[in-house]
């Protein structure tokens, strides 16, 4: 069989499984986060951090609970760090210095898991189970509340209520999250992957020698990284690496986790506003640009140039052999148009036009589909955009989904799809200014320049992912990098939920033949020309500069 033969019939394999799950699992948090019900679990959990899961809340009551549960997040798995050294489990490993204790606790808090250290010579048990795997887990509920939040503002009207956090957070986590991630361990268990507290011992290497190799909970902290579009690895090779991703089938079913919560999502968010035919709308959107990205990647990694790419069958440096071409392409479209972050290759090795694309699917806001919770807010204020823009062609006042789309509504929605790129150009362009941070680059030209941008966008828009060749373990990089992963993961949060509380105090406005069918194919037309639009319109003259640059040199 063909490789490019093979890489079509599990992009179709996957499309299938997907599929299959959609409807069961999106009617399933839609009925998670609409039931009135609290399990005894849950309750028991309620009882200790002292909250009234009954009680609704104003969007800025949601805010601070958003905000203070996860700088407590930040705090504990900061001092987690700092005290490994002194803890049990630790395997002898020391306490991780304060800028990249500062780093982590931010990447992983932020749903970034951006990594400037190698896992298995770093992070101990304890740190591992106990800070980071707990985190994967917590910090996709927060985005998922936060998407569940905003749902509820488009389907409420004349409150400004938009439900509890601490229900909507502990659910997320009992109901949805854990079940799948028990199950997904399992399968790769079943496939291979390790799952155990061994500790470091030595192994006997083919051509003479030894090699250190540290056990662990590979197993599930993997399925809840990629279920949880979270990323971080306990491995420096990440998915990559055999003990984390053994073969292919491992690796495909892995990338079903990455995608699978946030395509179904829009099922949830059709079912809470009452029309499936408009999370239909937001999938075909999704599903639009994730194909075309994976169609594009395929095709620039087989046709890459050259005497060596023509004898390997395609651009085959930096991926593994037992993934090829195809499983490497779209595991790295579906890690980088979602936050996810997990690699299982090396992104720096890709053609130049690859890279590009790679750095595109985060610079899209990471909406096809994007985070699990944050894929579903980002399409939404796409979708705002998109009526407006359609408002103004016509000179009608702009509504979607009943609510009218306004002054206010309009400015939240700019200032969210601003946050990002700020961070992003602003943070490279003062990096490539001081010549400390500069320094670390290991190449010139486009492709030095495609290591800094890359990395400033994977931490501003909470992907993770690295395009390595970078030296990322500096004070500067620590610092700058956890600060943008912070100010991209939370900044945009305290505009979706004024959004959310402003569309949940209107009134619905009846629906007349002026109104734009949002539901039709027409809509989802305009709302893929309007992201392209706005990402090509931000990212366009950087891109050029780095991968374009690169790509059309080669």
């Amino acid at each position: 069989m063909s490789p490019v033969l093979s890489g079509v019939l599990q992009l179709l394999a996957l499309i299938a499984a997907l599929a299959l799950a959609y409807r069961p699992l999106g009617d399933h948090m839609a009925r998670v986060y609409s039931s009135d019900r609290h399990l005894r679990v849950e309750k028991w959990i309620y009882r200790a951090v002292g909250a009234d899961p009954s009680a609704e809340m104003r969007w800025p009551a949601y805010l601070r609970g958003v905000l203070a549960f996860s700088a407590v997040s930040v705090l504990f798995l900061y001092l987690l760090q700092r005290l490994q050294g002194v803890l049990p489990g630790s395997l002898g490993f020391a306490s991780i210095d304060p800028d990249q204790a500062f780093n982590t606790a931010a990447s992983f808090v932020a749903n970034t898991n951006w990594q400037s250290y190698y896992g298995e010579q770093a992070m101990g048990h304890v740190v591992q189970t106990g800070g980071l795997a707990v985190q994967n887990f917590v910090s996709a509920a927060v985005g998922m509340a936060v998407a569940v939040a905003l749902v509820r503002g488009f389907a409420r009207s004349r409150t400004g209520e938009l439900g509890n956090f601490w229900a909507d957070l502990v659910r997320g986590v009992v109901r949805v999250l854990l079940p799948i991630a028990v199950a997904g361990a399992l399968v790769l268990v079943a496939c291979g992957a390790i799952q155990n507290f061994a500790g470091i011992h030595e192994v006997g290497q083919f051509g003479g020698g030894t090699q250190q190799w540290q056990g662990g909970a590979y197993a599930s902290q993997e399925v809840i990284k990629e279920l949880g579009t979270n990323g971080g690895g306990l491995a420096n090779a990440n998915s990559a690496h055999p003990f984390e991703n053994p073969n292919p089938f491992s690796n495909l079913f892995e990338v079903f986790l990455i995608l699978l919560i946030p395509f179904a999502l829009t099922r949830t968010f059709g079912r809470m506003v009452g029309s499936l035919k408009q999370g239909y709308a937001i999938l075909g959107t999704m599903a639009v640009i994730w194909i075309g990205f994976t169609a594009l990647m395929m095709w620039t990694e087989f046709a890459g140039r050259g005497a060596a790419f023509e004898i390997a069958g395609g651009a085959m440096e930096g991926k593994e052999t037992r993934f090829g071409i195809a499983g490497s392409a779209i595991f790295s479209v579906a890690t980088t148009l979602t936050s996810t972050g997990a690699v299982n290759s090396f992104h720096s090795s890709n053609t130049g036009f690859g890279g590009g694309l790679n750095l595109l699917g985060m610079q899209l806001g990471e909406i096809a589909p994007g985070g699990v919770g944050s894929g579903l807010y980002g399409m939404l204020i796409m979708a705002i955009i998109a009526v407006f823009i359609a408002g103004l062609m016509v000179g009608r006042t702009p509504e979607y989904l009943g609510k009218k789309i306004g002054t206010r509504e309009i400015k939240l929605a700019a200032c969210y799809i601003l946050v990002t790129p700020a961070l992003v150009l602003g943070f490279t362009a003062l990096a490539l200014a001081l010549p400390t941070p500069a320094n670390s680059m290991t190449n010139s030209g486009a492709h030095g320049f495609s290591e800094i941008l890359y990395a400033y966008t994977s931490g501003a828009n909470n992907n993770g992912s690295a395009f390595a060749g970078l030296n990322a373990d500096t004070q500067w990089f620590n610092s700058t990098i956890g600060v943008a992963m912070l100010l991209g993961r939370f900044l945009p949060m305290v505009f979706v939920l004024a959004l959310a509380g402003s569309l949940a105090e209107q009134r619905p406005i009846p629906a007349t033949s002026g109104t734009l069918r949002t539901e039709k194919p027409l809509f989802t037309g305009l709302l893929v020309g309007t992201i392209a639009i706005v990402a090509g319109l931000t990212y366009f003259p950087a891109l050029a500069l780095g991968p374009l640059a690169e790509g059309l040199a080669a």
